[in-house]
This record gives structure tokens, sequence and C-alpha cells, in this order.
């Protein structure tokens, strides 16, 4: 069975933006868009709750579902914190590998 998930808690903070697989089953029709997204949640339910289930096992973890917006702009304006601070009290840079 499973283990302890704070045995590999990560030490800095991380955010994981996880990105769209969308496959066009449905097009030419209004709700396109929303079909596949549908579509998509379901072909990767397996994933998506494994994500799910990690965001709220560790500490430090974000996890930023696919439709949030594109990768980039997600970083820039949604994730970005400039300085951050450990639990000591020591201040660094945030960075973005």
């Amino acid at each position: 069975a499973g283990g302890d998930p704070q045995l590999v808690n990560p030490l800095s903070p991380v955010d994981l933006v996880v990105d769209h697989s969308i496959i066009v089953d449905v097009a030419r029709v209004d709700n396109a868009l929303k079909r596949n997204e549908e579509i998509e949640f379901t072909r990767n339910r397996e994933r998506f709750l494994f994500l799910k289930w990690a965001q709220q096992a560790y500490k430090n973890m974000l996890i930023v579902p696919p439709g949030s917006g594109i990768i980039h702009q997600v970083n820039c304006e949604y994730l970005s914190r400039v300085v951050m601070e450990d639990q000591t009290g020591i201040v660094y840079p945030d960075g973005c590998v």
C-alpha cells in the first residue's frame, strides 16, 4: 500500500501547471471546446484524480489544472511570488524551472 507522503514533501514551494492534451473529437458546433474539454477530463480522469490527491497530500505544492490560461500567462500573472520566505525566515528570489 502507500506510504507517508510527508516523507517526500517538497522543501521549497512547487507549482505544477498541467497543460491540455485535447484531441479534437467534436468540431463545427457552438459547444465544441466545452465538449472536447469534458472528453479530455473523462479520458484522463485517473491522472487528474492523482494530481488532486497530490495537491492536498503535500504541503508546498500548488497544481494549476488545464483551462486556467495560457501557460506563460499563468506563470507571470498567477504564480509569481517575486520573493519567497522559508520556515526559518530566510528570504530568497522566486525562480522558474
